[in-house]
């Protein structure tokens, strides 16, 4: 389990209005791509991950598949197919290999990771 910092920053990304359930969007915060996806079945409805694609290196993770692979939400890349979690950032079939996560919520309608 991640133990938030409680001094942690929070910053706004988007509207959660600007959110597709079961889907995912790109938003760019400092010149970093972060795929936003809304999975309204889980309990934390809201996962930021890297947009980046470490295996081809294009900003598509928004663009992927989102899915479950025994309880653990996942995404998989639109190019070369790795699935990536949505808690860890970790590569189903590649462990060593993964893409930054951010704990995100949504407050007043704002949809906000923590940096």
């Amino acid at each position: 389990m991640t133990t938030i910092n409680s001094s942690a920053e929070w910053i706004d990304l988007c509207s959660k209005n600007d959110l597709i359930p079961h889907s995912g969007v790109a938003a760019m915060h400092e010149g970093q791509q972060i795929a936003l996806f809304y999975i309204p079945e889980y309990e934390n409805e809201i996962f930021a991950v890297g947009n980046n694609d470490p295996f081809s290196g294009s900003n598509v993770l928004s663009r992927g598949l989102i899915g479950d692979l025994q309880g653990e939400p996942m995404v998989a890349s639109p190019l070369y197919k790795q699935h990536f979690s949505l808690s860890s950032g970790a590569c189903i079939e590649e462990p060593d290999v993964s893409v930054p996560v951010w704990p995100a919520r949504v407050v007043d309608d704002q949809v906000q990771i923590m940096l």
